[in-house]
């Protein structure tokens, strides 16, 4: 096996997605809606190929670290495009693309009636493009314009029906949270350069051991730690951890197929990803690992809360994401950040397939998203029903699925954990378990089981802005065409079985050696796990004596037992906690804060600098204040000119005097005076 990879495999993964974003976006009128798929879906389907074999190479031992393109250089700073591909990026590569290219395919049938359906062929592979500049990348530049790139485009795919207020909203809102997190990303790569003198990733993990004993200039905080901290607030903004969470939930107004690119495999990971790659600089600072790690165990646990109480089909999946982004913070606060990779890996096709299956329900529901008007699906729908059953059980950690393993050992490997907040770390990824199986099999019981409420809904005409025809009598469900299950069936097989053939090589095998850096003695949890691990099969048969097993279970018997057999169970839970209830409802006010406190203070005090600074001070002080004091020394002086020669001569004599007076010694002048 080769030891390098040849660049230009490298150059046509990244650049073929670019191109037919190019060539969709710009002649997709020409090309027609058949032409535009083809072309964007062969190019995700070649990137995929193609990062399946570089997989191959870096497991078989290649590596590729090198620019491919200087940019430019300011003094001693080159600012370059170039490629870090080792085990880390090339799993990424991986998944990024495979997920793409079934969202490629299941786009074809969903947005069949879709006006903007070249337009949207566009967006998605430009997105893609961009994820893969953005994990691919071996420097800090390049990674911020990967990461600001998947920003953008998620702006246009979420306000992609532009004509819908709450689409144009929540694609506004999500841009400006997510240049919250950016800021905080932004100054930490300032300070990295500012005290590394380099972008680049080699460069900078080697100078970071020096790093350790300054502190922030005028402060006694460790420099390190501002950094690390920094960096994950970019994180926080971009992967939804509370309180940057809120833009999440509101972007399912974005068709389905983006719910799944965007918000379950791709983006929402991209700061999972960022931290894993800094691990060098993360494992310096205990500091930042215990915020990271309580952050993600606030996230995990109360936004698995909120999704108990959704309605809306696609708001409880991405709750689910919420939630289960919060584990894999968890897992980077722990040191593990293998496992949080595993666990990305994972969640990336099983959450993808709820998604995806989401929006098979949907289209069988004619557009009608509410999970209160469905109930008995599973027999109008069967392939939905198995892959949406599927990727429920991984998600809820069922034993030999893909969620499984990496749940599990997430659980693990906080619980092994010495950093302060490790503790609260354990409690809530473990309660987070039993609230993961209520919401998930709520939502299961209700849309495929029990009563079909839809025979007693009247007509209706909802999201009449979307492009999609709706149904306006009596509601027939029916199974999607083949061009939507068939991406289905294809992430229920590794939302099955992947987490069983994977998780030896993954996190005990070394695959990441070299990509993620761990000090052992410091961050034992890893080391822990390896203890522990006695094989796939074993950890599956050990679940069974486990707490998480059994709190999942008593999560689905409550569902079973509210959704199907005492329908009023849940109304009656509704009432005794009636003030817990109107706290989730109002998603703990946080949209309330941001909107009437956060965004009306800033509001307040734009009105004020524009008032008293730009209008008051720079405008009337400074500008036309400096214009009306000229205004009125020229009045003064006009006065003078009178065109009488005397006058003149008069000052003349004035001017000699003044100066004479200023400028002649004194004795001089007073003993001329005297003669």
């Amino acid at each position: 096996m080769a030891e390098t990879i040849n660049p230009n495999i490298l150059l046509v993964i990244a650049l073929a997605p670019l191109v037919s974003a190019i060539i969709a976006g710009l002649f997709g009128k020409a090309i027609g809606r058949v032409g535009s798929h083809s072309v964007t879906t062969a190019s995700v389907a070649l990137s995929f190929a193609l990062s399946v074999w570089v997989l191959i190479q870096v497991v078989g031992g290649a590596h590729y670290n090198a620019t491919v393109y200087t940019w430019m250089q300011v003094g001693g700073l080159k600012m370059d495009v170039g490629f870090l591909i080792d085990s880390l990026s090339a799993l990424m590569m991986v998944v990024v693309t495979f997920v793409s290219m079934c969202v490629h395919i299941y786009t074809i049938g969903y947005m069949a009636d879709d006006p903007g359906y070249q337009r949207f062929f566009s967006y998605i592979s430009l997105f893609t493009f961009s994820m893969l500049m953005l994990v691919m990348s071996n420097n800090m530049l390049q990674l911020f314009f990967g990461w600001e790139a998947v920003g953008l485009v998620s702006y246009l795919l979420i306000g992609f029906w532009y004509t819908k207020p709450t689409a144009v909203f929540a694609n506004m809102k999500a841009f400006i949270v997510n240049r919250v997190g950016d800021f905080g990303f932004i100054l930490g790569i300032g300070l990295a350069l500012a005290y590394t003198g380099s972008l680049n990733y080699t460069a900078i993990f080697a100078k970071a051991p020096e790093l350790t004993a300054l502190h922030l200039p005028g402060t006694d905080w460790m420099l390190m730690s501002v950094i690390c901290i920094s960096l994950f607030i970019g994180a926080m903004g971009k992967s939804a951890q509370f309180p940057l969470h809120v833009w999440l939930p509101d972007s399912m107004e974005g068709p389905t197929p983006i719910s799944a690119l965007i918000h379950a495999a791709t983006m929402v990971t991209a700061g999972i990803f960022m931290v894993a790659r800094m691990s060098p600089l993360f494992e310096l600072s205990n500091t930042a690992l215990s915020f990271i790690m309580i952050i993600g165990s606030i996230t995990a646990l109360f936004m698995g809360f909120l999704g108990v109480i959704q309605n809306d089909i696609k708001r409880v999946i991405a709750y689910s994401t919420l939630s289960q982004l919060g584990y894999m913070t968890v897992a980077l606060g722990a040191s593990a950040y293998s496992v949080a990779i595993f666990h990305l890996m994972t969640h990336a096709f099983f959450k993808a397939l709820l998604f995806l299956a989401a929006g098979s329900v949907i289209i069988g529901m004619h557009h009608d998203q509410d999970i209160r008007h469905m109930g008995g699906l599973r027999k109008y729908m069967p392939i939905t029903w198995i892959t949406f059953l599927i990727g429920t059980l991984a998600l809820i950690g069922t034993p030999f699925f893909s969620g499984f393993y990496s749940k599990d050992s997430i659980i693990d490997a906080v619980g092994a954990s010495n950093l302060a907040g490790s503790g609260f770390a354990t409690f809530a990824v473990t309660a987070s378990v039993f609230v993961t199986a209520l919401y998930s099999f709520r939502l299961y019981f209700l849309v495929f089981h029990g009563k079909e409420r839809f025979r007693d809904l009247p007509a209706h005409d909802d999201h009449a802005d979307d492009g999609h025809d709706h149904h306006h009598g009596p509601l027939e469900p029916h199974e999607s065409p083949w061009v939507v299950t068939l991406p289905l069936i294809l992430l229920a097989i590794p939302s099955a079985v992947i987490g069983y053939f994977t998780i030896q090589p993954l996190l005990f095998g070394g695959f990441f050696n070299g990509a993620i850096s761990v000090n052992a003695a410091a961050h034992p949890a890893m080391t822990d796990l390896t203890e522990h691990f006695h094989g796939p099969l074993q950890m599956a048969l050990h679940a069974f004596t486990a707490l998480p097993l059994w709190l999942a279970a008593a999560g689905v018997a409550v569902a079973y037992y509210g959704y199907m057999v005492n329908l009023a169970f849940p109304a009656a839970v509704e009432r005794m906690f009636k003030p817990v209830y109107v706290l989730l409802d109002h998603k703990y006010y946080m949209d309330w804060i941001n909107e009437n406190i956060i965004a009306a203070g800033t509001r307040l005090l734009g009105k004020g600098l524009w008032k008293g600074a730009d209008a008051g001070l720079i405008d009337g002080l400074l500008v036309n204040g400096t214009a009306r004091v000229v205004g009125i020394a020229a009045g003064l002086i006009r006065q003078l000119q009178t065109g009488y020669i005397y006058y003149y001569a008069l000052a003349m004599i004035g001017g000699v005097v003044v100066f004479m007076w200023l400028y002649v010694p004194g004795k001089l002048l007073s003993g001329w005076f005297i003669r």
